[in-house]
């Protein structure tokens, strides 16, 4: 069986190891530390370490200046408070300076499972998106969650990670090529592409088998960063098999799904159904149990394959007059 690594945890060991190469890194965190793993940089690292208690807002503000003084800070809370609750500091002191401040956000999406609706964050990916000068990034795994830190430290201005609570499988092998801009093609197919971040690469993988059982042949693309897309990846894919997926632990509206279809909708139009949570806020419960009652599983991504094929069909089917 594969290793089970949270992305969270994944995140805390690379903090460690870029600590030790780089004196010019600050971890700030919001009185979670032992939840988004930072505590491990605070043991080793104490005096470049900032615990801001729960007090967000501030703790954004306050890693806007000391940006200023040259400083890569790393800025870690749950997803609901760094992108809900301290959005206006994130927008106007960091973004808007494009200062060096990276936005490391925990426990995102419905997998939070029991915390229920306040803190399953579904709309992050949207808020941020959409900033100028931000960059986002959505790793799969703890190969990707690791490459991102690193990423994240030497790309010139603020950047948001998107981090999960649970466990999930490594799909990815140490010295896997990643870059901001940049994805993965995960399986090749002629059929329908789906293209897939974060903890839904795993249902996606599974979706590919489940189609090939029904002779089908999907793509899949790990689409790991969001903002800036790789445009070229998702416009060559979408060429060859005309029909596309987009699998997210998110709200369908502003994220992945949304990234792909602005940009297929003004350079290569071809039908495109998005997989994700559907506009309603999420719930308390097992995680497991919430990714199905959420249509966020493989048969779920199967079967939104099956009805992007159709609708291509539709598409070249000539039209009775």
């Amino acid at each position: 069986m594969a290793d089970m690594v949270a992305t969270r945890v994944a995140y805390g060991k690379a903090l460690e190891e870029l600590g030790g190469r780089y004196g010019d890194i600050v971890v700030m965190d919001a009185d979670l530390s032992k939840s988004t793993m930072t505590v491990g940089f605070a043991s080793k690292y104490p005096d470049r370490f900032v615990q801001m208690g729960i007090a967000e807002q501030d703790m954004m503000a306050t890693a806007a200046g000391i940006a200023t003084m040259g400083k890569k800070v790393f800025a870690s809370t749950f997803a609901v408070f760094a992108a809900g609750r301290a959005y206006d500091q994130v927008r106007n002191s960091i973004a808007y300076g494009c200062l060096n401040v990276k936005v490391c956000a925990t426990h995102a999406g419905l997998s939070v499972g029991e915390d229920g609706a306040s803190h399953q964050m579904l709309e992050d990916i949207a808020l941020m998106r959409v900033l100028p000068n931000m960059s986002v990034l959505c790793p799969a795994d703890a190969t990707s969650a690791g490459w991102a830190v690193e990423a994240a430290y030497g790309h010139d201005g603020p950047v948001y990670v998107r981090l999960g609570r649970a466990p999930v499988p490594v799909y990815h092998p140490e010295g896997t090529a990643f870059s901001i801009g940049g994805s993965v093609p995960m399986a090749k197919g002629g059929d329908v592409t789906i293209i897939a971040c974060g903890m839904m690469l795993g249902p996606a993988l599974e979706a590919v088998g489940l189609l090939a059982d029904q002779g089908i042949s999907a793509g899949l693309l790990d689409m790991y960063s969001i903002k800036p897309l790789d445009e070229g990846a998702v416009l060559k894919a979408a060429g060859s098999t005309g029909a596309v997926v987009t699998a997210e632990e998110h709200s369908v509206i502003g994220g992945l799904g949304g990234a792909v279809c602005e940009l297929l909708s003004g350079r290569l139009p071809v039908p495109v159904v998005r997989v994700g949570v559907d506009d309603v806020f999420g719930e308390s419960g097992k995680p497991a149990q919430l990714m199905v009652k959420y249509g966020l599983t493989a048969a779920d991504i199967a079967g939104a394959a099956l009805r992007a094929i159709g609708m291509k069909r539709d598409a070249i089917r000539p039209q009775e007059v």
